[in-house]
């Protein structure tokens, strides 16, 4: 069985478990978005600890995944290189990142040299994981501090990170009531057209109404700032979901963690939020 992200499916009788899950699904929601707006509010370095906390806890997940399946990446590397990536992205924005990633390659290919020279027969896959693990969570992760700190970053932290769950919320609801036609059955086989194409308009309109309303305290964020940002993360970021699925269900695994109750883990929570963070960071470049 998926986390309740798969609410995607068809259920036309559905449970009381089901109707449970989801409810603690939108209560931890509903404090972790106030959270996160916390520290958006706040700025500066609170934001960026509190972004490099999430991401650092993701990266434990995502080598403990790995470490059921008998592989065996660097924790090292992944917590090392998923947070320094936050704090160039504060303190140097886009620059130097090919040091970053010069340093990435060469750290991660000492560390599975040696792993290597003590036995581990896996030791190349185990780089490529690495690699790609601290790639994915410190570099697309890293682009929330890159959209809070744009002019009037805080409007656009608030318009961004809020689709992603008007989106989910639509494609739950459209996906129970009408969902039929499944996307990818091997790779997620509850998750429907019907509740993705329901997440798009969902994600559109709900992204309209932000623009609308923080245009209210910011006019340079405007409602069809809200409707593009709305369309393009709710096309695109479920590819986050559906990648992270690929990943636990090769090691049969439901949740990243148990952290989150209702959502598993921080990667669980965050998978469709790192693509929503460089596609809108560079989507807002374009409109504004």
């Amino acid at each position: 069985m998926d986390s309740v992200k798969d609410g995607l499916a068809n259920a036309k009788s559905p449970s009381v478990s089901t109707d449970t899950s989801f409810r603690t699904r939108l209560l931890v929601a509903d404090i972790f978005v106030p959270i996160t707006a916390f520290f958006a509010i706040q700025g500066g370095l609170a934001f960026v600890v509190f972004v490099t906390i999430v991401l650092g806890v993701a990266a434990w997940e995502f080598w403990n995944i790995f470490q059921k399946g008998n592989y065996a990446p660097s924790l090292t590397v992944l917590l090392v290189f998923s947070t320094s990536a936050v704090v160039m992205r504060y303190l140097w924005g886009l620059q130097y990142f090919e040091f970053w990633l010069g340093g990435l390659l060469l750290v991660s290919m000492f560390m599975h040299v040696l792993q290597q020279q003590r036995g581990n027969d896996k030791a190349a896959s185990n780089l490529a994981l690495s690699v790609f693990g601290a790639l994915y969570l410190g570099f697309l992760g890293s682009y929330a501090i890159s959209v809070r700190f744009l002019e009037h970053g805080l409007y656009w932290v608030m318009l961004v990170f809020p689709i992603i769950s008007l989106a989910d919320t639509g494609a739950y609801f459209f996906g129970r009531l009408f969902g039929k036609h499944k996307i990818l059955t091997v790779v997620s086989p509850k998750k429907s057209w019907e509740g993705y194409f329901g997440g798009i308009i969902v994600g559109g309109l709900g992204g309209w109404g932000l623009g609308a309303l923080w245009h209210i305290g910011c006019a340079a964020v405007l409602p069809i700032h809200g409707l593009i940002l709305g369309l393009a993360i709710s096309i695109v970021a479920p590819l986050g979901d559906f990648g992270e699925s690929m990943i636990k269900r090769q090691f049969d695994i439901k949740d990243s963690s148990n952290l989150l109750p209702g959502h598993g883990g921080f990667f669980d929570r965050i998978d469709s939020s790192l693509w929503a963070a460089i596609l809108g960071y560079y989507i807002i470049l374009l409109i504004r």
